[in-house]
């Protein structure tokens, strides 16, 4: 369910509310009985990964199918704590 942005045209305070599409809109404000009218908000909708035209075609240029891809190689070591020597001169 969406969140909807409702604003008082005469005391200003702005209410959120969880509602169903098919829900009618809010008509009067909680606070001051004054008369809502819906906000319209930015979406928080990304569009993230490949596939998009954003990150696949915006550029122009494709990969060559000649090339190798470059392999992401992580390397690993081991910290060993180094030991003392117990003998004595």
């Amino acid at each position: 369910m969406p969140i909807y942005e409702y604003e008082c045209t005469q005391c200003g305070q702005i209410e959120e509310v969880l509602q169903k599409f098919s829900d009618e809109p809010l008509t009067t404000c909680k606070k001051c009985s004054g008369k809502l009218h819906k906000l319209i908000s930015q979406s928080t909708f990304h569009l993230k990964g490949t596939g998009w035209y954003v990150t696949d075609y915006a550029s122009g240029s494709k990969p060559s199918a000649s090339k190798p891809a470059a392999k992401d190689v992580t390397e690993t070591k081991t910290d060993t704590p180094a030991k003392e020597s117990t003998s004595k001169e």
